[in-house]
């Protein structure tokens, strides 16, 4: 339990520092929102479900992700603005990184859900599955970031980030699926070692309650 609290603490440390003077409000909040929404969703399921820490982990990482894209936006990114600059790119490429985990971290809480809760019983479906889940969140979110730049026009340009690259939408979705594909072969092993530990800690404590 000190792990998750530690999470929430560097969490909120995170929201807190991307809020200080960002681009602008309108786009860090559109850019967070999401990690705010996923944080009070864990918050309440919290005793019903526990993920493990690895999984946790690297949600915050992909808030922390978020946060950085808030504060900047996408597109102004230092630290890829000077990548950009050195390798002589024509964009800024961080929407790349924050697309690569939008495919990785959905991929580990998917699969984890996956396995618990014996949704599938031929594990060797789980993969190809996982994948498929991570893609139609990677759809839902460029519908979203669509609808959001439509209604809201040229304020809505920051969160859309496509720095006039034609491509970007279909770039974005691609990069989920390496992402989400890179999980599996990465951390399967890892993930399946991480969650027998936590079953078996918490039949431990069921034993000991009883």
């Amino acid at each position: 339990m000190r792990k998750q609290y530690i999470l929430i603490v560097l969490f909120i440390v995170g929201l807190i520092v991307s809020a200080i003077n960002p681009h602008d409000y309108f786009t860090w909040i559109l850019e967070v929102f999401p990690a705010i929404l996923g944080f009070i969703i864990l918050l309440l399921t919290y005793r019903s479900f526990r993920f493990t820490t690895l999984t946790y982990t690297f949600i915050l990482v992909h808030c922390y992700i978020l946060f950085v894209g808030g504060h900047y936006t996408y597109a102004e990114v230092p630290l890829f603005n000077w990548i950009k600059e050195i390798v002589h790119q024509s964009r800024n490429n961080y929407d790349k990184i924050g697309h690569f985990a939008q495919g990785f971290v959905p991929a580990l809480i998917v699969r984890e859900l996956f396995i618990r809760l014996e949704i599938i019983n031929r594990k060797t479906w789980i993969p190809f599955l996982t994948v498929c889940v991570c893609m139609s969140i990677s759809v839902f979110y460029e519908f979203l970031e669509w609808f959001v730049s439509t209604m809201s026009g040229e304020s809505g340009d920051s969160f859309l980030g496509t720095q006039g690259y034609v491509w970007d939408t279909q770039s974005d979705m691609l990069y989920a699926m390496i992402g989400a594909i890179a999980m599996i072969v990465l951390l399967s092993r890892i993930q399946d070692k991480k969650i027998s530990e936590q079953l078996s800690l918490k039949e431990a404590a069921a034993f000991t309650a009883t």
